[in-house]
């Protein structure tokens, strides 16, 4: 309990005190804008092949199988031939991270720079991080001491397992509601908001020794298709993009952001035809590099998504991403066939030198930065103290509930009444089949208040739809949930027609004296399909604190105080 206490007592002067940009903050024109005779020392020495391996982030699960494993060992080949200069982690675990960063390191006979997305804290990456809120529910409170406090304790749990680049925040302003996969990983559709949101979060990470990376280049929020399974169209001339869409880059770099990510999207009006924007010189380097005068590190989206393969082979790819002006070329799917492929470029004078120069300049002076000449070696036996922490879970904990958001409560449902607490349905409505969405929150419900639960997903048949009827017509309260979240190659962020149908046949169904709550667990736009629904929270994650939060909200334990961060009408024109 004193532990406890000193904690929260910990974390409180943290959110009291505003954080300020202290004047020796990093900035990428100050880190960039000048040459390191130590970095053109190296550049000196280091061979062609060298060089284009540290322009690779080749991708690893963190998990450590064993050492006669076929993937790790093709991997640790490439990082000691010197052909890959960096490493992005996918899902794992805390200590097999650890134990690959170093064994990578060791094999490296340059250092190399480990990143991973970390939008909503190390937990999307690895298991037993600490677990934050996405972006638009940190909008939805709207405190830039939180999410500079967040960004911190992000960075404090990666740098204990060796990683130095977050790919995040993301400043896509989400101007589309139908948009399937930036959504709640958007700061929200208000353009000074996400200003300020993203500028915190940018500090919060670089004045821990962290590079900042804002994405997805020139904006992927006004569009209908996941960049994962098929290209999307970025229908705006230059006008309309300096209006809003690169309006958060601009200020970011202005700010000093040390990395920016291209993202997968066709924006034809700027470049005349369809290729993506990774691929793209007028973008990548007329736009953002001249233009916007970016002097730090340009880093692709990730090379295996399918975005990039309808007109393009890896080989092409690889190729186009340099010329563009790409310093970093991200998850490549075969590393060795990218690297070899950029050699014989440059080697047919196809790419010159100097352009390979030039990237990798920007790679070893931000490698500089980090430390990583002095110690690339990580300590494991400090991990228990840097990640998933106790200060950390109370101020995600905070974040969770601060940011739930009463969209609306015409009938004053919330909290519930002592009377209407003993005989609740709960009803899941999901979009995906097989699905095991809701299934903790259904215990909670369980829990809490003796709550019984029925799923309805996308398969559900006329049955189903009216026992939940009579069975909504019997009960004390209803409370409907759903789980509809950004997920990679989900294409869609909606119910079908019959989920719409049976919600509005409810609304009419239920006595006028039986309190309708509905919660959405991810989307806030869901809503615009009910316009009748009393009563409608947003917790913008389904993670377990938010649940909890939804909980002790119908209680009457705490009062929501989120606001909304999005317009919920059409896109801008």
């Amino acid at each position: 309990m004193v532990r406890l206490i000193t904690t929260l007592l910990a974390l409180l002067a943290i959110l009291c005190q505003p954080y300020t940009l202290f004047a020796e903050s990093i900035t990428a024109q100050k880190l960039f804008g000048s040459k390191d005779p130590v970095v053109e020392r190296q550049l000196r020495t280091m061979s062609l092949s060298d060089k284009i391996g540290q322009m690779i982030i080749a991708h690893c699960p963190a998990k450590y199988r064993s050492s006669d494993d076929t993937n790790y060992q093709k991997l640790s080949v490439l990082i000691s031939q010197g052909k890959v200069g960096g490493i992005m982690f996918l899902k794992g675990n805390t200590y097999d991270a650890a134990i690959l960063t170093n064994r990578f390191q060791l094999l490296a006979p340059h250092p190399l720079l480990i990143s991973a997305d970390m939008e909503k804290g190390l937990a999307m990456r690895i298991d037993g991080a600490t677990e934050f809120a996405p972006s638009m529910a940190l909008s939805a409170i709207g405190d830039r001491n939180l999410v500079y406090s967040m960004a911190e304790a992000i960075a404090g749990e990666a740098k204990a397992l060796g990683i130095y680049q977050s790919y995040g925040p993301s400043t896509d302003l989400n101007l589309n509601p139908d948009n399937p996969i930036i959504n709640t990983r958007s700061y929200g559709d208000n353009v000074e908001k996400t200003i300020s949101m993203a500028n915190a979060f940018i500090d919060g990470l670089q004045d821990n020794g962290i590079i900042a990376t804002v994405k997805h280049f020139p904006g992927h929020g006004d569009v209908t298709v996941d960049s994962h399974v098929a290209l999307p169209i970025l229908d705006g001339d230059k006008k309309r993009l300096d209006s809003f869409e690169l309006r958060p880059f601009k200020a970011a770099i202005d700010h000093g952001v040390l990395s920016v990510m291209i993202g997968h999207l066709a924006v034809p009006k700027i470049t005349g035809n369809l290729t993506p924007a990774t691929l793209s010189w007028r973008i990548v380097t007329h736009l953002l590099r001249k233009e916007l005068d970016f002097k730090g590190l340009i880093i692709t989206d990730a090379l295996n998504m399918k975005a990039l393969y309808q007109d393009h082979t890896l080989e092409e790819i690889s190729t186009l991403a340099v010329e563009a002006g790409n310093d970093l070329l991200l998850f490549s799917p075969d590393p060795e066939l990218t690297h070899r492929t950029i050699l014989n470029a440059v080697q047919e004078g196809r790419i010159s030198k100097k352009r390979i120069n030039d990237s990798v300049r920007r790679i070893l002076t931000a490698k500089r930065w980090l430390g990583l000449d002095r110690q690339r070696i990580i300590n494991l036996d400090s991990i228990p103290e840097k990640i998933g922490i106790e200060s950390h879970h109370v101020l995600a904990r905070t974040i969770a509930e601060r940011s739930l958001t009463i969209v609306r409560d015409n009938e004053r449902n919330l909290p519930l009444a002592e009377g209407r607490k003993k005989n609740i349905l709960h009803i899941i409505l999901e979009n995906k089949q097989h699905s095991t969405s809701g299934e903790e929150f259904e215990k909670k419900m369980m829990h809490a208040f003796h709550a019984k639960t029925i799923r309805i997903d996308p398969q559900a048949n006329s049955l189903d739809y009216r026992n939940a009827r009579d069975r909504a017509a019997r009960a004390s309260a209803v409370v409907l949930t759903t789980y509809v979240e950004v997920l990679t190659g989900s294409k869609n962020l909606k119910l079908n027609d019959m989920q719409k149908s049976f919600v509005s046949s409810l609304v009419s169904a239920l006595p006028s004296s039986t309190p309708l709550v509905m919660v959405s667990f991810g989307t806030p736009y869901i809503i615009r399909n009910f316009p009748t629904i009393p009563t409608y929270l947003c917790t913008y994650t389904s993670s377990p604190l938010s649940e909890d939060a939804v909980i002790n909200a119908l209680k009457g334990k705490f009062k929501p105080e989120g606001r909304l961060p999005i317009s919920l009408s059409a896109s801008v024109e």
